[in-house]
């Protein structure tokens, strides 16, 4: 469901957002409540753009816009938990686990990374993206804590001045163990490269398991390189074939490293991954 409501220009509404909308949706007030708490009502305001909305209590100004996007399966859905494996001050690393998104969308945000950092850190800071992490991996992802630093490591991602590095289980047999590889196929009508190296091969499950840096940045990019040359991403439910299982996509970031901006200082930041 989407709801708009534009108040009167030169007239005050007095009424609450909550009021408001509960009215137009015909939704009861509590719903209301709890999808704005989750980040699925917005505000739009002349001069200032649009922003979620989370006070019920508010009160739109004259010329105010109210949009609310209402999906109720969507905002009864319980996210896993990430986990803060480094808070740096300007920036933080964190484990994302299968499951969770890294941002939120029109529908909200509770089941997204960035609103968890927003809620765990403190002192309370902004929780800005500067990368991203497909829904179905886990593994690390960036954020960043204002906008300087956003843009600085954006730009760094965008240069390919952080290395990424990416645990991946394969169907098939990808090459001999301790083989390099890689993948030079474009994507989207533009250039990708996605580099590997085969750590093992299982005969019993005819799986590869593979280590790999991508030296591009395309969408899904290592997960369709993959499947394009015939060993797809175990787990993978949009691309590949033969490649279904029972403990989701095993497709894991293992690994950030990159000299950091405002230091100088070379950093890495790993996961432990069992054998």
């Amino acid at each position: 469901m989407r709801f708009s409501f534009q108040t009167t220009a030169g007239r005050a509404e007095n009424r609450t957002v909550c009021a408001i909308l509960a009215e137009g949706t015909g939704l009861p007030k509590r719903r209301i409540k709890d999808a704005m708490q989750k980040g699925a009502v917005w505000l739009t305001r002349t001069g200032s753009g649009e922003r979620r909305l989370r006070r019920a209590q508010a009160v739109p100004r004259p010329g105010d816009g109210l949009a609310i996007h209402y999906d109720a399966e969507l905002l009864a859905r319980v996210p896993p938990a990430a986990v803060c494996r480094h808070d740096e001050g300007r920036f933080s690393v964190w484990f994302k686990p299968a499951g969770l998104m890294t941002q939120g969308s029109r529908y909200g945000d509770h089941c997204s990374l960035l609103r968890q950092a927003e809620l765990f850190l403190r002192p309370g800071r902004q929780a800005l993206p500067v990368h991203r992490l497909d829904r179905e991996a886990a593994g690390l992802v960036m954020i960043a804590h204002d906008r300087p630093s956003a843009g600085a490591l954006s730009r760094m991602f965008a240069e390919r001045r952080i290395v990424k590095r990416y645990h991946a289980e394969l169907r098939g047999r990808a090459g001999p163990e301790s083989s390099a590889g890689r993948i030079d196929l474009p994507l989207d009508g533009r250039a990708a490269t996605t580099e590997y190296r085969v750590a093992r091969y299982d005969p019993a499950t005819d799986t590869s398991l593979v280590d790999v840096v991508m030296r591009t940045g395309r969408r899904h990019q290592l997960r369709r390189h993959f499947a394009m040359a015939g060993f797809p991403v175990m787990g993978d439910p949009r691309y590949g074939e033969n490649n279904k299982n029972t403990d989701g996509l095993k497709l894991t970031a293992w690994g950030l490293e990159f000299a950091c901006p405002f230091s100088g200082r070379p950093r890495v930041f790993q996961l432990e991954l069992s054998p």
